[in-house]
């Protein structure tokens, strides 16, 4: 093998990615569309220095939670659970109670289905900040609106 071929470099630890903030406007759009546009940026696959083993993504803010929207039957046949671990503690609601009164809980929920599991995905899910409105706290870091390509 002669010197002049690269080989492929990796990237070794969190501390050397570039942080940058993205707010996202879920009014009317589809809430698996738009998750899985999330999950991507919150895991760094959009960089062209992306490493699977390591946090090089970036912080999304969503806004206006209260306003995304499920398709067909799904608001009337997904079930949300949690359990308080004691005997009998399965409590379970549907889709359409939550967004009603719990709207950041089903996009947490929806994003986290797809990133890893383990201390790299719950590292990754605490870059996401959620918002039931149109106002958030993160001014001051200057967020870029990200396309996601919904409606």
């Amino acid at each position: 093998m002669d010197n002049s071929q690269k080989s492929t470099w990796l990237t070794k630890e969190s501390g050397e990615a570039q942080r940058e903030w993205y707010v996202v406007d879920l009014a009317d759009q589809t809430l698996g569309r738009v998750a899985s546009r999330i999950a991507s940026v919150l895991r760094g696959k959009h960089k062209p220095t992306f490493t699977p083993n390591v946090d090089m993504g970036d912080f999304v803010i969503v806004i206006n939670a209260d306003k995304v929207r499920l398709t067909g039957s799904k608001p009337d046949k997904k079930i949300y659970h949690r359990h308080s671990l004691f005997p009998g503690g399965l409590r379970t609601w549907k889709a359409k109670e939550i967004l009603a009164v719990e709207s950041e809980r089903a996009v947490r929920e929806a994003v986290w289905g797809m990133l890893p599991k383990g201390p790299l995905g719950r590292r990754i899910i605490k870059k996401l900040k959620i918002y039931r409105g149109a106002e958030h706290e993160h001014v001051a870091q200057q967020p870029r609106v990200l396309s996601t390509g919904g409606v």
